[in-house]
């Protein structure tokens, strides 16, 4: 899809399937969000202040919640279960195949002034938010921001270290009464990661 035709298609969409994403779809989606798009240097599809690259994305899903990592493009299981019903308290989150919660690494930002890392890091997200959008909008999927959410509640069950901050979530998922399939266009594979232990960071 031409980028101007995913931008007249983009929209908030809250009427969402529980049903899962099709693997393809879910790796060419994170790999929009913040994959690696330059090999060489390690750049990625979204900026970020002096190459921090200080939000992580995680992927909440019925089965448990994974870290994206976008070099090598694998997904690491982090918890077992499913926490979304704790990622935010708007109704449709229980409907969504997925919750995309992002999380600030302010640790990763030594060079920039302590005042302005947290204004940072909300516009690296938003620009990582607005990634989903438009993957969501060209593949025929639903997304929306989420920020009313308990930061200490959803923090402990996430099991996230000092530094890490929680920015915002975003559900994404099949569009109820949607008829076509979504389709992806890149054959970027994740490679599954196992677990590491109970509080790890990376």
């Amino acid at each position: 899809m031409a980028l101007m035709q995913a931008l007249r298609q983009r929209q908030s969409r809250r009427q969402l399937e529980a049903r899962a994403l099709p693997p393809q779809t879910l790796s060419d989606l994170l790999w929009a969000a913040a994959g690696i798009n330059r090999k060489e240097s390690g750049g990625r599809t979204a900026p970020s202040a002096l190459n921090s690259h200080e939000i992580d994305l995680y992927v909440a899903q019925r089965d448990g919640l994974y870290l994206y990592r976008p070099n090598p493009h694998e997904l690491e299981l982090r918890v077992q279960g499913d926490i979304r019903r704790s990622s935010g308290y708007q109704d449709f989150d229980d409907d969504s195949a997925l919750e995309l919660i992002f999380v600030a690494d302010l640790t990763r930002m030594k060079l920039v002034p302590a005042a302005r890392r947290e204004t940072y890091a909300a516009a690296a997200a938003g620009a990582i938010a607005q990634n989903v959008y438009l993957f969501c909008a060209s593949a025929e999927l639903g997304a929306a921001i989420r920020a009313w959410i308990d930061p200490g509640i959803l923090a402990a069950l996430m099991q996230l270290g000092a530094g890490q901050q929680i920015v915002l979530s975003q559900a994404v998922g099949f569009v109820k009464g949607a008829e076509r399939t979504p389709v992806s266009s890149s054959r970027r594979t994740l490679v599954p990661c196992p677990t590491r232990g109970p509080g790890s960071t990376g």
